[in-house]
């Protein structure tokens, strides 16, 4: 696993902290992100990397959710929309010189390298096995697809996000 303790600028990416918890068997570890007012978790071990860019290129005739490619470190990396891969409309966040300012949290599956881009990242959370639920059935049907369960915490509810469903995205057939 990659984690970096101190903020690094490379040419328009910025490396933002990420401090991975001792893990213990009573527990369960989240870097945690933020899609409009709800906090979402994905497994720490999932997560590779946390940046901000504000470089992509776009990818003709792609995906909705897939919203271009950038070079990370000399790397092509998919850059993956959560807001639209949840159902939501993609709200642009902008840096104070105007530019477009993407949040990402960078993800390694199956030798690929991908960036989900959401609102906000927030910390590390380690939460106990007992405050894990199944999804509730009430949770909106695109959020209920891919999550494996959610953690009641004091204040509001944390949904675990499934990696390997969001990045399960349907490619047209070609033509």
């Amino acid at each position: 696993m990659n984690y970096h303790h101190k903020d690094a600028l490379h040419q328009t990416d910025r490396r933002l902290t990420v401090e991975a918890p001792v893990a213990t068997y009573d527990s369960l570890d989240y870097v945690t992100v933020m899609i409009g007012d709800q906090m979402l978790g994905l497994p720490i071990g999932r997560v590779h990397d946390v940046f901000i860019t504000n470089r992509i290129t776009l990818v003709p005739r792609a995906p909705s959710e897939i919203i271009g490619l950038m070079n990370l470190r000399g790397r092509i990396v998919t850059a993956i929309c959560l807001r639209r891969r949840l159902g939501r409309t993609a709200i642009p966040r902008q840096d104070r010189e105007g530019k477009t300012e993407l949040v990402a949290v960078g993800i390694d599956h199956q030798g690929e390298a991908y960036a989900l881009i959401v609102d906000a990242v927030g910390e590390v959370m380690r939460l106990d096995h007992s405050t894990f639920e199944p999804t509730p059935v009430h949770l909106d049907r695109n959020w209920a697809a891919l999550a494996t369960g959610v953690h009641r915490l004091e204040d509001r509810l944390l949904v675990v996000l499934d990696v390997n469903a969001i990045l399960a995205i349907e490619l047209a057939a070609a033509a």
